[in-house]
C-alpha cells in the first residue's frame, strides 16, 4: 500500500468516525415505543436504548403479576426498536459495514 493510499484510508476513516459520532448524538434525541397488553403498558426509549418513561394503565394497578409481566414486554419491545433504528442509521453511514463495538467510540 503507497503512503497515498494509507492517506486516504485514513481520511476516509476519520470522515465515518466524525459521521457515527453524528448519527449517535441524534439517536439520543430519537426515541422509540414499545408496548404491550393492547395499551395497558408502553415504554419509551431513546435511540441510544435509554429507558426515557415506563406508563401503566390504572385499570391494572393491582395486578402485579400482569404489570411485572406487561412492563418486562414493553420494555423489551422498546430496546429491541431502539437497536434496531441505530443499526439502520448506522448503516447508512458505515455503507452497511458491521462497526465492532468500541470502534469509533461505540
Amino acid at each position: 500500500m503507497s503512503i497515498p493510499d494509507l492517506k486516504g484510508l485514513l481520511e476516509t476513516a476519520q470522515r465515518i468516525q466524525t459521521e457515527v459520532a453524528r448519527v449517535r448524538e441524534e439517536l439520543g434525541r430519537k426515541t422509540v415505543v414499545g408496548e404491550t397488553g393492547g395499551g395497558l403498558c408502553r415504554c419509551t426509549a431513546s435511540g441510544k436504548g435509554e429507558i426515557l418513561s415506563l406508563t401503566i394503565d390504572a385499570s391494572i394497578v393491582g395486578d402485579k403479576k400482569m404489570i411485572e409481566d406487561l412492563a418486562a414486554g414493553a420494555v423489551n419491545i422498546a430496546l429491541q426498536r431502539a437497536r434496531e433504528m441505530a443499526d439502520a442509521d448506522l448503516a447508512q453511514v458505515t455503507g452497511g459495514l458491521p462497526v465492532p463495538p468500541g470502534m469509533f467510540g461505540a
